[in-house]
């Protein structure tokens, strides 16, 4: 039986991923500072450590006896583009320590495999019409924010110890994931849950407001899709950054439309200023769909199951 230690575990991916790799038979040692807010986890053993700390870094990759079979990094202090913009230094900070003294920790230790959670925020802004970059094509760098800054230097830094210190490194770079169980209100949510909140609030025939005018470019990853992916990443001689999403691109409007259409109101928008990050990031898939994964779930899909996971837990607090 393989062993699998998922740090951030505690959190939306990484509680998804547990679950992933149990369905796998592995054993797993969930980590996180937090406990996992929505549901209980199906880890074989959780721990309660904050990785900015080197000694617990090296407390959460101790096994007795034994060494971890695949490292899963991803714990980082993030949230929706609302927090990536607020709270730059926390962000750089937090998660910089995290990535510097997991890599270090996890290669002294003699883990196998390590696979780093990086993001599509490592990408330029694009517009509308613009050909898809390619993994290569993050360079010459300039994401749009620090989140996106602290993701690519942690990338290099993970690479690096794969060159020199001889571990087996898998770079997964996310794409707006969403999901049931994730975090749905409080501020650091992503935008799909957000939207999904404000219209299980709303009255029917309601008005809800909007970031922005709508026009943004994204691309919208089943969370059940995404840890697939990482899987299939982590088990392949991949040694190169992969971007993980779909191939599905949809405005922010039409999110927002597709939500209300699940809901079965009739809800109205109101455009108002707020951060709403890059244009469009158009990302080729060619890389992850060369491992022989592709997103099975349509954003109208995972959408249904998304509102009626958030529209349940906005009524257990009415």
């Amino acid at each position: 039986m393989k062993k699998a230690l998922v740090c951030g575990a505690g959190g939306f991916i990484g509680g998804h991923l547990v679950k992933k790799l149990k369905r796998e038979n592995y054993w797993v040692r969930g980590v996180d500072i937090k406990e996992p807010e929505f549901a209980t986890t199906q880890a074989d053993e959780f721990l309660l450590l904050d990785l900015r700390e080197e000694a617990n870094c090296k407390a959460a990759l101790t096994l007795p006896d034994d060494t971890f079979d695949e490292v899963y990094q991803l714990a980082a202090d993030m949230g929706g583009m609302g927090f990536i913009h607020s709270s730059e230094t926390e962000i750089m900070r937090n998660s910089a320590l995290i990535n510097i003294h997991m890599v270090d920790q996890a290669s002294k230790m003699g883990a196998s495999r390590y696979l780093f959670s990086s993001s599509a925020c490592v990408y330029r802004n694009m517009q509308p019409g613009e050909r898809a970059l390619t993994e290569d094509e993050a360079y010459p760098a300039f994401p749009d924010n620090e989140y996106g800054w602290e993701k690519l230097y942690a990338e290099r830094m993970a690479l690096a110890y794969m060159r020199n210190q001889g571990m087996g490194v898998r770079i997964a770079r996310f794409q707006n994931c969403f999901g049931p169980e994730g975090t749905w209100d409080g501020g650091r949510e992503k935008a799909p849950a957000a939207i999904c909140r404000k219209v299980a609030s709303a009255e029917d025939g309601g008005v809800i407001d909007v970031w922005g005018d709508g026009t943004a470019i994204r691309a919208y990853t089943y969370v059940d899709d995404l840890v697939d992916g990482v899987f299939v990443l982590m088990q392949s001689d991949c040694r190169e950054p992969v971007t993980i999403g779909t191939t599905e691109f949809t405005t922010v409007a039409e999110m927002v439309y597709k939500i209300i259409k699940a809901s079965g109101k009739k809800i109205s928008m109101n455009h108002i200023e707020g951060p709403v990050g890059v244009q469009a990031r158009i990302l080729s898939k060619d890389r992850i769909h060369s491992l022989g994964w592709r997103a099975k779930y349509s954003f109208e899909e995972g959408i249904s199951k998304t509102y009626s996971w958030i529209e349940e837990q906005v009524k257990n607090l009415e």
